[in-house]
């Protein structure tokens, strides 16, 4: 439910025109829409994931720290470092602290952890106070309308044009882009129009672009190294029809950086990086989660062996 702020009727006419009280921050869900046969009730998939409460607890920790939310009987863990978007519900930079109140918005598409309580990388954090300012979290299309239709931008000169990596922005940068919009006020037309204060551009999160269709077959996969198949054909065990190899020796033969870690190992080379769990099927790929079928697994002594799909991943 979107709460409604009063402004002064003079500052209404004089920015709008009739303009009253935008809602409060909320993250449109209009993505895509299920239809269950059984309750025939619409379940919409959000763009953005939302979590709110007061921050209870605050641990930090060797590269992050981590804020424990609450919210009546739901706690949810908030994960945020040095480069994490914290901001006031009026777009000034913030700091958490025990007792905020927030809300996170995390892309919904980003691979989460089975854990709980559930923890969230969230893409901007907001730190919400008493002043009158309200936050927008959505994906905004070529006329700078969000995805329910519920507010459309109309970008003057005095709002501040930013992005999550620190890119110069222009208007024409705003379309078809997920942003952060903070603003003030809004009219009672439907899509609500604003003037917002300032616009953050979420360029940290990949642009999805539309899939073609494209008659003539795919080509074949690059061959495999001939010195990493006669490793993966010589050192490899099955489990449940998965050909499991030895990361090490293969990734080393490919050009990486193997580096052991108690639980696993982190493969890198350039800006690539993995992060490997034995008896974890997650495993990081740069900032992201992505997911093994089987776990890795220690098979002997300092030998941590992965699905031999992964080896497609490295030669990418």
């Amino acid at each position: 439910m979107k709460m409604t702020k009063v402004v002064p009727f003079a500052m209404s006419a004089l920015l709008l025109g009739g303009a009253i009280g935008a809602p409060t921050a909320s993250a449109n869900e209009g993505e895509a829409t299920v239809i269950n046969a059984e309750t025939s009730e619409q379940q919409v998939q959000p763009i953005f994931i939302k979590v709110t409460g007061t921050v209870e607890n605050v641990e930090v920790r060797e590269n992050a720290t981590y804020y424990t939310v609450v919210d009546g009987d739901n706690t949810n863990i908030v994960i945020a470092n040095k480069d994490s978007l914290v901001f006031d519900n009026m777009g000034k930079e913030a700091k958490l602290q025990k007792g905020d109140k927030v809300s996170a918005y995390s892309y919904a598409k980003k691979p989460m952890l089975a854990i709980y309580p559930p923890q969230y990388n969230p893409e901007v954090i907001i730190v919400e106070t008493e002043e009158m300012g309200s936050v927008e979290v959505d994906f905004f299309n070529k006329d700078l309308v969000d995805t329910e239709n519920n507010l459309k931008l109309n970008v003057g000169e005095d709002t501040k044009l930013a992005s999550a990596t620190g890119k110069a922005v222009k208007v024409d940068d705003l379309k078809e882009q997920h942003l952060v919009v903070f603003y003030t006020i809004a009219t009672m037309s439907i899509p609500a129009q604003t003037p917002p204060s300032k616009v953050i551009v979420l360029d940290t999160i990949e642009k999805e672009e539309p899939v073609e269709v494209d008659p003539t077959p795919e080509p074949a996969p690059a061959p495999v190294d001939s010195a990493v198949q006669e490793i993966i054909n010589k050192d490899f065990y099955e489990v449940d029809g998965t050909k499991m190899v030895p990361l090490r020796l293969i990734a080393e033969k490919l050009g990486f950086k193997v580096e052991v870690t108690p639980k696993g190992a982190i493969v890198s080379k350039g800006a690539l990086s993995y992060t490997i769990t034995r008896g974890q099927k997650e495993y990081g790929y740069n900032k992201a989660l992505r997911q093994f079928k089987v776990a890795p697994a220690l098979l002997e002594s300092g030998k941590t062996y992965v699905p031999v799909e992964f080896v497609e991943e490295l030669t990418k």
